[in-house]
């Protein structure tokens, strides 16, 4: 990671690894919840989960693959098609206008195939870095930080990364990177977002219930009574 990033206090640190080691004990399935069977799948899942939820994109890309399997495919389907197929996910219009241009560029200057590499990633047109990790860390095995708006609420409360710099995506990611060795990243990430969809809601977290409650500085932003927050608790992520 960049050398501006400043080292972060060892109290810091020694509370945010034993929190994702608690995560970990807690989640031991955690994981990626975008069906996919290649990078390309994934690619394309993750641009269709933004504004919407994984189980409405996991719900649609089966038809989608079997229509257009492959950036060649996709790249020279036909909009209207597109448009219909993944209309469920939300901004549809803007999502097939994603896929044909990401698809496009695949094609160009990959030979249809997925870059493992962040830089050509993050080159191809409505790919951006939140995207990238996620291919990156699910398909390629490259260690990467999904900073998406579950994992910034979290690394928010656990104070990780101090306020002005929680509102940047690049800089928490930077922040949070120079907190955990490079190999606990992705899994790192999922167990957040896992987190953050099961129990840390954004507007009434399951404090009382939470498995790292006592190493939180926001404990008592939601319900404090065990009974009150165990409600709260999902057993699936709603998003």
């Amino acid at each position: 990671m960049p050398s501006d990033v400043s080292r972060p206090e060892t109290t810091l640190v020694r509370r945010a690894r034993k929190i994702n080691r608690v995560l970990a004990e807690t989640y031991p399935e955690a994981g990626c919840e975008l069906d996919f069977r290649t990078p390309f799948e994934l690619l394309v899942a993750t641009v269709l989960s933004a504004q919407t939820t994984d189980r409405r994109v996991n719900a649609i890309t089966p038809a989608l693959f079997a229509a257009f399997p492959d950036a060649r495919a996709m790249a020279a389907a036909d909009r209207a098609a597109l448009e219909e197929l993944i209309r469920p996910t939300g901004f549809f219009r803007a999502k097939t206008e994603s896929l044909l241009r990401l698809s496009a560029d695949l094609v160009e200057h990959h030979d249809g195939e997925v870059p493992g590499r962040l830089p050509e990633l993050v080159a191809l047109r409505g790919v951006g870095r939140k995207t990238a990790n996620v291919v990156l860390g699910n398909a390629f095995g490259v260690p990467g930080l999904t900073v998406d708006t579950h994992f910034a609420r979290l690394v928010r409360r656990f104070k990780w990364v101090p306020g002005e710099i929680a509102k940047d995506p690049v800089k928490t990611e930077r922040a949070v990177a120079a907190i955990f060795p490079a190999k606990d990243w992705t899994m790192l990430s999922h167990r957040l977002i896992w987190h953050g969809r099961r129990c840390c809601h954004a507007k009434k977290p399951a404090c009382g219930a939470c498995p790292v409650a006592q190493w939180c500085p926001a404990f008592g932003t939601g319900p404090i009574d065990p009974v009150e927050a165990a409600a709260l608790i999902t057993t699936q992520g709603p998003a």
